[in-house]
């Protein structure tokens, strides 16, 4: 009998319900007031007058009608520069000691986000409550008595100057509290091994020796290791391995898409619960089982304003233009994308995170990601989301009875001078890929009526090429983006596109 996991699942549902729900709004409200406060004697606060901006009849109002947006770029050659030369109080009091890189899915020079310790004290609370909310999920207490797979980057943190450097999650698991070392694997010594493909391996020998109950970490790779576990040992799914394994947190990109190939490798059927984690800080978790939308954490050091997700209000390098309109979480509805700003306890201000979410719930601040900026499709109108295309590639995996996990696509012109949307997309049997592009096409004609309005003006038709799922991996690690917070891109500019072009062209 699971007597400390009992206990454990006794103290977390006893916590939950001591707990009192905050108001979202006045959690907000209090939120950027604190913000405010602490920053107001920082460069940045002076130099845009919190104090001033702490005195106004609406701080909100002030607030936004006084500091403009600001993309990474922007806030690193403006703010973010002057800690290469260890100054202090620049956006936020004293110097981070952590940088987070973040090359993300685009770009390849690697961000340096500043992570202060205000941050790290946040993903640690974001953390314990992720851990409480399971009281809300039907698990069994034994759960609470087994080890976690954290497949984060590299905890192998690499020193600048004063400064410690690595992907956030490696940040983070190098920051867990002293009393979860022994529940979480890898272990240091894995965790610290610079190389993706080095590291799955010694997972997998390894892998027999655990007692996994859950799993947290970004599905493309989540799914990697898993294979590499189950065909070391020669098994048909990973609970042969991995019997007591009951749940798993998955984030960075939404899991609908990995849905099915990820259930393939369970030997029956697990809890999933979404989390949305980025280099800026832990933004959003689901917490209740009814629902797989997630809960804003409206009183944990970031700030959130939202702009409509609409053309008008869009750079073609997926920036906000300056005037875009920005509204707070009372004002948030239903049924509309927005693009998330956020300012946090590390001193990022109005900041441009490149997501996009929709609210699935206003009371209780509940959200799902649905794309990102930079992969709006909307050359010639068509004006195409993430969210969009993952539906599409849903409808493929049920009309053609696969499994589709990456794809890719550009709109450029062709040879013949018409616009195309050119799609890669990784399938490994052999469908016909007509058949594969006129699906595509009619499910998006029939959801979006921006598509089909194009599709009868400037977008000419699709152009459908069928890859292995393992070329998208295999790019990816050609760039040495493989592993941790990265991901894989689903919308690419046409220089790059034209470079994957050519790298799939010589895988075959």
């Amino acid at each position: 009998m699971p007597i400390f996991g009992n206990i454990i699942k006794g103290l977390i549902e006893f916590k939950d319900f001591v707990t009192s729900e905050v108001d979202p709004i006045e959690a907000q409200e209090a939120v950027l007031k604190n913000l405010l406060t602490q920053a107001k004697d920082t460069e940045f606060g002076k130099h845009y007058s919190f104090q001033e901006i702490l005195n106004a009849e609406n701080i909100e109002e002030a607030f936004s009608k006084t500091i403009p947006y600001f993309d990474y770029n922007k806030m690193k050659k403006e703010w973010w520069h002057r800690y290469d030369n260890e100054e202090e109080n620049i956006t936020w009091p004293g110097l981070p000691k952590f940088f987070a890189l973040s090359s993300g899915t685009t770009g390849k020079t690697s961000k340096r986000i500043p992570v202060s310790d205000d941050m790290i004290d946040a993903i640690k609370q974001a953390g314990i409550r992720q851990i409480t909310a399971l009281s809300n999920f039907e698990l069994e207490a034994d759960l609470f008595e087994k080890e976690i797979m954290m497949l984060g980057s590299s905890t192998n943190l690499k020193e600048n100057k004063n400064y410690l450097e690595g992907e956030i999650s490696g940040i983070s698991t190098n920051n867990i509290p002293f009393w979860f070392k022994g529940y979480y694997k890898p272990g240091d010594d894995i965790a610290k091994i610079d190389d993706w493909e080095e590291r799955i391996q010694a997972i997998a020998e390894n892998a027999k020796s655990w007692d996994i109950g859950a799993l947290s970490g970004i599905p493309t790779w989540m799914e990697l290791m898993m294979k590499k576990v189950i065909e070391y040992h020669g098994v048909d799914n990973i609970h042969e391995i991995w019997p007591n394994l009951q749940v798993y947190t998955s984030g960075g990109v939404a899991f609908g898409t990995y849905e099915k190939s990820f259930n393939d490798l369970l030997g029956h059927p697990i809890t999933v619960i979404d989390t949305y984690f980025a280099s800026e800080g832990f933004i959003a978790s689901q917490t209740r089982p009814e629902t797989d939308a997630m809960k804003l954490l409206v009183d944990n050091g970031i700030y959130f304003e939202f702009v409509p997700f609409e053309a008008q209000y869009i750079n073609p390098d997926g920036s906000l233009v300056k005037d875009a309109p920005s509204i707070g979480l009372k004002d948030v509805k239903l049924n509309q994308e927005y693009v998330l700003i956020i300012s946090t306890v590390s001193g990022a201000w109005r900041y441009e995170i490149g997501d996009t979410i929709e609210f699935t719930d206003v009371e209780r601040a509940e959200i799902k990601i649905t794309g990102r900026t930079k992969f709006f499709l909307n050359v010639v109108g068509s004006q195409l989301s993430v969210n969009k295309m993952d539906d599409a590639m849903q409808n493929l995996e049920a009309e053609f009875s696969t499994k589709i996990t990456e794809y890719t696509v550009c709109a450029k012109r062709a040879e013949d001078g018409e616009f195309y949307h050119y799609w890669y997309i990784g399938v490994d049997e052999e469908l016909d890929e007509d058949k594969v592009s006129h699906s595509i096409d009619e499910f998006l004609k029939n959801g979006n009526k921006n598509y089909k309005v194009a599709r009868g003006k400037a977008l000419k038709g699709l152009k459908v090429k069928l890859i292995p799922t393992q070329v998208f991996y295999d790019w990816s690690g050609a760039n040495k983006k493989k592993g941790g917070q990265v991901k894989l891109e689903k919308v690419m500019g046409e220089t790059t596109f034209n470079e994957f072009s050519k790298f799939v062209k010589n895988r075959f």
